[in-house]
Protein backbone atom coordinates (compact mmCIF):
# COMPACT_ATOMS: atom_id res chain seq x y z
CA UNK A 1 0.00 0.00 0.00
CA UNK A 2 1.20 3.79 -1.04
CA UNK A 3 1.31 6.23 2.14
CA UNK A 4 0.58 9.71 0.68
CA UNK A 5 0.49 12.93 2.99
CA UNK A 6 -2.43 14.64 3.63
CA UNK A 7 -1.24 18.19 3.74
CA UNK A 8 0.52 21.22 2.44
CA UNK A 9 3.52 21.95 5.22
CA UNK A 10 6.27 21.71 3.44
CA UNK A 11 8.24 21.08 6.33
CA UNK A 12 6.04 17.69 7.12
CA UNK A 13 6.95 16.56 3.36
CA UNK A 14 10.42 17.48 3.97
CA UNK A 15 10.50 15.13 6.68
CA UNK A 16 8.50 12.37 5.46
CA UNK A 17 10.54 12.49 2.28
CA UNK A 18 13.82 12.12 4.52
CA UNK A 19 12.65 9.53 6.19
CA UNK A 20 11.84 7.50 2.72
CA UNK A 21 7.94 6.32 3.48
CA UNK A 22 6.07 8.86 1.42
CA UNK A 23 4.52 8.18 -1.90
CA UNK A 24 2.42 11.11 -3.07
CA UNK A 25 0.74 13.98 -1.40
CA UNK A 26 -3.00 15.20 -1.39
CA UNK A 27 -3.64 18.33 -0.57
CA UNK A 28 -7.35 20.74 -0.68
CA UNK A 29 -8.24 24.21 -0.09
CA UNK A 30 -9.00 23.93 4.01
CA UNK A 31 -5.02 22.64 4.11
CA UNK A 32 -4.04 25.64 1.38
CA UNK A 33 -5.70 27.98 4.02
CA UNK A 34 -4.07 26.23 7.27
CA UNK A 35 -0.33 27.05 6.00
CA UNK A 36 -1.69 30.84 5.07
CA UNK A 37 -1.51 30.19 1.28
CA UNK A 38 -3.92 32.46 -0.12
CA UNK A 39 -4.81 33.72 -3.85
CA UNK A 40 -4.26 32.19 -7.29
CA UNK A 41 -0.78 32.70 -7.81
CA UNK A 42 0.55 31.84 -4.81
CA UNK A 43 -1.71 28.07 -4.40
CA UNK A 44 -0.10 27.59 -7.93
CA UNK A 45 3.29 27.96 -6.77
CA UNK A 46 2.76 26.25 -3.57
CA UNK A 47 1.76 23.18 -5.88
CA UNK A 48 4.38 23.57 -7.79
CA UNK A 49 7.06 23.53 -4.83
CA UNK A 50 5.27 20.58 -3.25
CA UNK A 51 5.81 19.19 -6.57
CA UNK A 52 9.46 19.22 -7.04
CA UNK A 53 9.96 17.41 -3.52
CA UNK A 54 8.07 14.02 -4.61
CA UNK A 55 8.65 11.74 -6.93
CA UNK A 56 5.00 10.16 -6.63
CA UNK A 57 1.86 12.24 -7.61
CA UNK A 58 0.64 15.29 -5.64
CA UNK A 59 -3.34 15.59 -5.56
CA UNK A 60 -4.47 19.64 -6.34
CA UNK A 61 -7.88 20.25 -5.79
CA UNK A 62 -9.91 22.59 -8.43
CA UNK A 63 -11.53 25.51 -6.23
CA UNK A 64 -14.68 25.50 -9.15
CA UNK A 65 -18.05 24.08 -8.73
CA UNK A 66 -18.95 24.38 -12.62
CA UNK A 67 -18.17 21.58 -15.32
CA UNK A 68 -16.14 24.01 -17.70
CA UNK A 69 -14.65 25.89 -14.59
CA UNK A 70 -13.17 22.35 -13.55
CA UNK A 71 -11.73 21.46 -17.04
CA UNK A 72 -10.25 25.27 -17.25
CA UNK A 73 -8.89 24.76 -13.79
CA UNK A 74 -7.73 21.41 -13.82
CA UNK A 75 -6.03 21.94 -17.22
CA UNK A 76 -4.21 24.64 -15.20
CA UNK A 77 -3.14 22.52 -12.65
CA UNK A 78 -2.06 19.63 -14.89
CA UNK A 79 0.25 22.22 -16.77
CA UNK A 80 1.96 23.02 -13.46
CA UNK A 81 4.07 19.44 -12.94
CA UNK A 82 4.31 16.08 -15.02
CA UNK A 83 2.69 15.10 -11.75
CA UNK A 84 0.16 16.67 -10.23
CA UNK A 85 -3.12 14.82 -10.34
CA UNK A 86 -6.28 17.23 -10.76
CA UNK A 87 -8.76 16.64 -7.26
CA UNK A 88 -12.25 16.81 -8.41
CA UNK A 89 -15.53 16.50 -6.09
CA UNK A 90 -17.76 13.57 -6.53
CA UNK A 91 -20.94 15.60 -8.24
CA UNK A 92 -22.37 15.55 -11.54
CA UNK A 93 -20.80 18.29 -12.82
CA UNK A 94 -17.29 16.88 -11.22
CA UNK A 95 -17.78 13.48 -13.17
CA UNK A 96 -18.57 15.00 -16.30
CA UNK A 97 -15.32 17.10 -16.03
CA UNK A 98 -13.31 14.23 -15.36
CA UNK A 99 -14.27 12.48 -18.59
CA UNK A 100 -13.38 15.29 -20.44
CA UNK A 101 -10.43 15.55 -18.74
CA UNK A 102 -9.20 11.84 -18.80
CA UNK A 103 -9.88 12.33 -22.86
CA UNK A 104 -7.43 15.01 -23.06
CA UNK A 105 -4.96 12.89 -20.84
CA UNK A 106 -5.18 14.40 -17.74
CA UNK A 107 -5.22 12.29 -14.54
CA UNK A 108 -7.73 12.97 -11.54
CA UNK A 109 -8.54 11.82 -8.42
CA UNK A 110 -12.36 11.56 -7.06
CA UNK A 111 -12.70 13.26 -3.64
CA UNK A 112 -15.86 13.31 -0.88
CA UNK A 113 -17.07 9.45 -2.33
CA UNK A 114 -19.00 8.14 0.68
CA UNK A 115 -20.89 5.08 -1.21
CA UNK A 116 -19.83 2.54 -3.64
CA UNK A 117 -21.97 4.09 -6.54
CA UNK A 118 -20.07 7.22 -6.16
CA UNK A 119 -16.98 5.02 -6.44
CA UNK A 120 -17.87 3.28 -9.84
CA UNK A 121 -19.14 6.51 -11.56
CA UNK A 122 -15.61 7.85 -10.98
CA UNK A 123 -14.16 4.96 -12.18
CA UNK A 124 -16.49 5.05 -15.38
CA UNK A 125 -15.62 8.33 -16.32
CA UNK A 126 -12.38 7.73 -15.96
CA UNK A 127 -10.91 8.61 -12.37
CA UNK A 128 -7.33 7.51 -11.96
CA UNK A 129 -8.25 7.54 -8.03
CA UNK A 130 -11.07 7.32 -6.05
CA UNK A 131 -11.06 9.17 -1.97
CA UNK A 132 -13.72 7.47 -0.35
CA UNK A 133 -13.78 9.81 3.65
CA UNK A 134 -13.42 6.82 6.28
CA UNK A 135 -13.15 9.93 9.24
CA UNK A 136 -16.17 11.71 8.25
CA UNK A 137 -18.25 8.23 7.44
CA UNK A 138 -17.23 7.43 11.21
CA UNK A 139 -18.40 10.63 12.34
CA UNK A 140 -22.20 9.57 11.63
CA UNK A 141 -21.93 6.23 12.74
CA UNK A 142 -20.96 4.33 9.40
CA UNK A 143 -17.75 2.17 9.30
CA UNK A 144 -15.61 3.73 6.64
CA UNK A 145 -13.14 0.98 6.80
CA UNK A 146 -16.33 -1.47 5.65
CA UNK A 147 -16.68 1.04 2.47
CA UNK A 148 -12.91 0.57 1.53
CA UNK A 149 -13.28 -2.59 1.26
CA UNK A 150 -16.39 -2.97 -0.86
CA UNK A 151 -15.36 -0.62 -2.82
CA UNK A 152 -11.75 -2.67 -3.52
CA UNK A 153 -13.69 -5.79 -4.29
CA UNK A 154 -15.79 -4.20 -6.28
CA UNK A 155 -13.25 -2.96 -8.78
CA UNK A 156 -11.41 -6.67 -8.58
CA UNK A 157 -14.69 -8.21 -9.74
CA UNK A 158 -14.95 -5.62 -12.45
CA UNK A 159 -11.21 -5.51 -13.68
CA UNK A 160 -11.07 -1.64 -12.92
CA UNK A 161 -7.72 0.35 -12.72
CA UNK A 162 -8.90 3.14 -10.72
CA UNK A 163 -6.75 2.80 -7.47
CA UNK A 164 -8.63 3.19 -4.30
CA UNK A 165 -7.15 6.04 -2.25
CA UNK A 166 -8.30 5.68 1.38
CA UNK A 167 -8.72 9.31 2.63
CA UNK A 168 -9.77 11.26 6.18
CA UNK A 169 -7.82 8.40 8.13
CA UNK A 170 -7.81 9.94 11.77
CA UNK A 171 -5.27 7.29 13.36
CA UNK A 172 -3.30 4.00 13.25
CA UNK A 173 -6.13 1.67 13.24
CA UNK A 174 -7.66 3.23 10.73
CA UNK A 175 -4.54 2.52 8.26
CA UNK A 176 -3.77 -1.17 9.57
CA UNK A 177 -7.43 -2.01 8.52
CA UNK A 178 -7.11 -0.10 5.40
CA UNK A 179 -3.82 -2.64 4.70
CA UNK A 180 -6.02 -5.37 5.55
CA UNK A 181 -9.03 -4.55 3.26
CA UNK A 182 -6.56 -4.14 0.30
CA UNK A 183 -6.96 -0.07 -0.05
CA UNK A 184 -4.17 1.18 -2.69
CA UNK A 185 -3.34 4.23 -0.86
CA UNK A 186 -4.15 5.37 2.24
CA UNK A 187 -3.72 9.27 2.64
CA UNK A 188 -3.73 11.03 6.03
CA UNK A 189 -0.98 13.74 8.35
CA UNK A 190 2.23 12.47 9.67
CA UNK A 191 1.11 11.79 13.03
CA UNK A 192 -0.38 8.74 12.38
CA UNK A 193 1.65 7.10 10.05
CA UNK A 194 4.43 7.66 12.45
CA UNK A 195 2.63 6.43 15.19
CA UNK A 196 2.92 2.75 13.58
CA UNK A 197 6.30 3.00 14.50
CA UNK A 198 4.97 2.66 18.14
CA UNK A 199 5.11 -0.27 19.72
CA UNK A 200 5.62 -0.58 23.99
CA UNK A 201 7.43 -3.89 23.94
CA UNK A 202 10.06 -2.17 20.92
CA UNK A 203 10.27 0.51 23.52
CA UNK A 204 11.29 -1.96 26.56
CA UNK A 205 13.22 -4.10 23.99
CA UNK A 206 15.18 -0.70 23.34
CA UNK A 207 15.75 0.01 26.75
CA UNK A 208 17.16 -3.17 27.47
CA UNK A 209 18.96 -3.62 24.90
CA UNK A 210 20.80 -0.06 25.58
CA UNK A 211 21.27 -1.35 29.14
CA UNK A 212 23.07 -4.06 28.07
CA UNK A 213 25.74 -2.03 25.22
CA UNK A 214 26.56 0.35 28.54
CA UNK A 215 27.81 -2.85 30.38
CA UNK A 216 30.16 -4.12 27.25
CA UNK A 217 32.08 -0.52 27.12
Amino acid sequence: MKFFLDTANLQQIQEAVDLGIIDGVTTNPSLMAKEGVHGLEAIQEHYKRIAMMINGDVSAEVLSSETDDMIEEGLRLASIAQNIVVKIPCTKAGIKAIHILKEKGIRTNCTLIFNVGQAMLAAKAGATYVSPFIGRLDDIGQDGVVLIGDIVEIFKTYQISTQVLAASIRNQSHIQRCMKVGADVATCPLAPILSLLNHPLTDSGLKTFMEDAQKLK
